[in-house]
């Protein structure tokens, strides 16, 4: 220990927690819950990512453009149509309203006295100690669940003509008359349609082939169809060449399919993805492997120190929260059990939905998936076009799509893309759960009329296939 270090005060907890978002807290409330003395180590602002500037600001802001975009369409109901008007700066306000609800209730969470809370930064000194502003931590385990940021891009002239990332976009209360939106991932058409309902003009620049590119392809079709019938304009297998400024907008320079394009906006709005957030941390002097940015784990969630574990999106494995939350506990569990055997994740139920109009769920394994794993499955699909209930809810596009075994018919994955698919899922994630098949899907009683029963129609599908194999 160096001679600098040797005035500070020394602490010692069981385990140690840095950073309070939903995977952190999951890891120490299970850690607490067996018996661990367990600290919490967290810079601040209190709540996490998801909290503060994810899932729940997103889906407050989304609601306001949801209702918008129904009373636009009041006259297609037989209603009188009426003029529907946003107003940003009154959203944003209701956003940070809840927003703080919620945090307060995860502050209160983390400042029970059965934690111990250091409001610090963590900064490794070696594989068991840490400091925390004039506080030196020795810990019989660490979890780090740092989070993520935003990422920055090497994209010339990018910062000189200056851009918004999610966090500042939550904040926008002057709504922009133009937005160029980089990226197709999920931030990015969750916020290109917010702003287009509001009535601001999108243009969205994806470099793959559809959105969503990591889910299949008809999936992004799909959700790119919708995107143009409310007036997004959607270019994909798009590769920015550079960006240019003047006084009033910004332009993006590139190629598609061999051809020099250009598209200006008010506002560029980045959404290429995030990296963990990993700055001051000094994993080095801790001793864990280090790879693209990301803290290398197991399925116990160890690092390559058995004693370090990490959680959430500083692994960057599945930045999704409630995948998050698993790390989280099955970190806390190991954590405080290094005698019994480790708990691991079963990614065979990772989910993910994205929250547009339509909105987009997955659960398990997908076609592209299956492929790269060499894993036979037949698929059947039905769209929302042709079911009747979607047709009453005016919610014509999109489709559910399931995978099976084609030996036995157990449901191996699905995709919706539809009015509720992140509440349909739901069902399907159960029948999967428990091993379930297309033939039990059949055999569910389903209530008519409801969203619900689509379900049945690919899956009849696929028996009929197996009956034909």
């Amino acid at each position: 220990m160096s001679s600098q270090l040797s005035h500070i005060p020394e602490r010692r907890h069981d385990v140690v927690v840095i950073g309070g978002g939903s995977a952190g807290y999951a890891a120490a409330r299970t850690a607490r819950d067996a018996g661990a003395d367990v600290a919490i180590v967290d810079q601040g602002p209190l709540g996490g990512l998801c909290i503060l500037r994810g899932c729940m600001p997103t889906k407050t802001i989304l609601r306001s453009a949801e209702i918008m975009a129904l009373m636009k369409r009041a006259r297609e109901f037989g209603l009188t149509s009426v003029t529907a008007q946003a107003d940003l700066s009154a959203i944003v306000d209701r956003k940070n309203r809840l927003v703080q609800e919620f945090a307060d209730y995860r502050i209160a969470a983390l400042r029970d006295p059965r934690f111990t809370l250091y409001e610090s930064r963590a900064e490794f000194l070696s594989p068991h100690e840490l400091r925390a502003g004039d506080v030196r931590i020795r810990g019989g385990a660490f979890i780090i669940a740092t989070g993520s940021s935003a990422a920055e891009v090497a994209i010339p002239g990018l910062d000189e003509a200056g851009y918004l990332t999610s966090d500042e976009m939550l904040d926008v209360r002057r709504q922009p008359a133009s937005l160029l939106v980089l990226g197709g991932g999920l931030v990015a058409v969750e916020f290109a349609q917010f702003f287009a309902r509001i009535g601001t003009k999108v243009t969205m620049l994806q470099r793959g082939t559809t959105l969503l590119s990591d889910m299949d392809e008809d999936i992004g079709q799909a959700l790119a169809a919708a995107f143009r019938d409310e007036g997004i304009e959607v270019m994909t297998g798009v590769s920015v060449q550079c960006v240019t400024s003047g006084s009033s907008e910004k332009t993006v320079h590139f190629v598609q399919g061999g051809v020099v394009h250009t598209r200006s906006a008010e506002v560029i709005f980045q959404a290429l993805g995030r990296r963990p957030n990993l700055n001051g941390l000094n994993p080095e002097a801790a001793g864990v492997q280090v790879i693209d940015g990301r803290l290398v784990v197991g399925a116990d969630m160890r690092t390559s120190q058995p004693h370090i574990f990490a959680v959430g999106d500083v692994n960057d494995l599945t930045p999704i929260v409630h995948l998050a939350i698993q790390q989280g506990e099955t970190a806390g569990f190991n954590a405080t059990h290094p005698n019994k055997p480790a708990r691991v994740i079963d990614h065979r139920l990772d989910s993910e939905v994205v929250f547009t109009e339509p909105q987009v769920a997955a659960a398990g394994m997908s076609e592209r998936l299956c492929r790269g794993a060499a894993i036979p499955y037949l698929t059947a699909s039905y769209p929302f076009a042709d079911h009747g209930k979607a047709m009453c809810l005016g919610a014509a596009h999109g489709f559910v799509k399931l995978l099976c075994c084609p030996d036995d018919g157990a449901l191996l994955g699905a995709q919706i893309v539809g009015p509720e698919a992140g509440e349909l899922i739901h069902e399907l994630i159960a029948v999967m759960y428990f091993r379930g098949t297309a033939h039990d899907l059949l055999r569910i009683p389903h209530y008519h009329p409801t969203l619900a029963e689509i379900v049945t129609y690919p899956a009849e599908s696929i028996v009929e296939q197996m009956g034909r194999a």
